[in-house]
C-alpha cells in the first residue's frame, strides 16, 4: 500500500520513467540476485532446522499414537482380564454360597435325626421308668392286699389258723389273680 502511495506521488511530480508494466532489467537482476540469496540462507540456517524440528516432531508424534494404541490395547486386554476375575469371584461366591446352604440344610438334617434319637431314647426310658414304677406299685398293692386280706381272715376265722397258714392261703389266692400285662 505505502508503494503504491509512492507511485502516485512519483507520477504527479512528473518523475515518472516508465509505467507499471515497463520492465527494467536491472530491477530484475537485483530482486534475483536477492531472492536467490535469501533462498541459499534459509537453505543454510532456516530450512534444515525447520527440517529436521518437523521430523523429529513428526517421529514423536508417531510414537506417541503407538504408545496410545498399545496402551488402549493393553487397557482391552486388563478390562478383558478383569471381566474374567469378576465372572470367576462371582462364580465362586456362588459356589461357596451353594456349599453353605447344603452344609446348613444337611446339619439341619443331623440335628432333626439326632433329635428325634433321643426322643425316642427318653421316651424308651420313660415307658421303662413308668413300667418299673408300675410293677413297684402291683407288688405293693398285692402285699397290702394280702396284709389287708389276712387281716380280715384272721379276724372272720379268728384264732383257727395260725398267721403261716394264712400267709399261704393269701399267697396262693394272689398267684390265681389275673396279672395286668400292660
Amino acid at each position: 500500500m505505502k508503494t503504491l502511495l509512492i507511485t502516485f506521488m512519483l507520477l504527479e511530480e512528473g518523475g515518472h520513467k516508465g509505467g507499471l508494466l515497463d520492465i527494467d532489467p536491472g530491477l530484475i537482476i537485483w530482486t534475483l540476485i536477492t531472492f536467490g540469496l535469501l533462498l541459499v540462507l534459509l537453505g543454510k540456517f532456516a530450512w534444515k532446522p525447520i527440517i529436521t524440528t518437523l521430523q523429529e516432531r513428526e517421529t514423536k508424534i508417531k510414537n506417541s499414537l503407538e504408545q496410545a494404541e498399545k496402551a488402549r490395547r493393553d487397557a482391552e486386554g486388563l478390562i478383558a482380564k478383569n471381566n474374567e476375575m469378576l465372572a470367576q469371584a462371582e462364580r465362586e461366591a456362588q459356589d461357596i454360597a451353594r456349599k453353605a446352604k447344603e452344609n446348613a440344610e444337611k446339619l439341619k438334617n443331623e440335628i432333626a435325626e439326632q433329635a428325634k434319637i433321643e426322643a425316642v431314647k427318653l421316651l424308651q426310658t420313660a415307658k421303662k421308668e413308668i413300667d418299673n414304677e408300675k410293677n413297684s406299685a402291683l407288688v405293693f398293692l398285692k402285699n397290702e392286699v394280702a396284709a389287708m386280706a389276712v387281716q380280715a381272715a384272721g379276724k372272720i376265722i379268728g384264732a383257727n389258723l395260725d398267721a403261716e397258714k394264712h400267709r399261704k392261703l393269701v399267697d396262693d389266692f394272689i398267684k390265681e389273680m389275673p396279672t395286668s400285662k400292660n
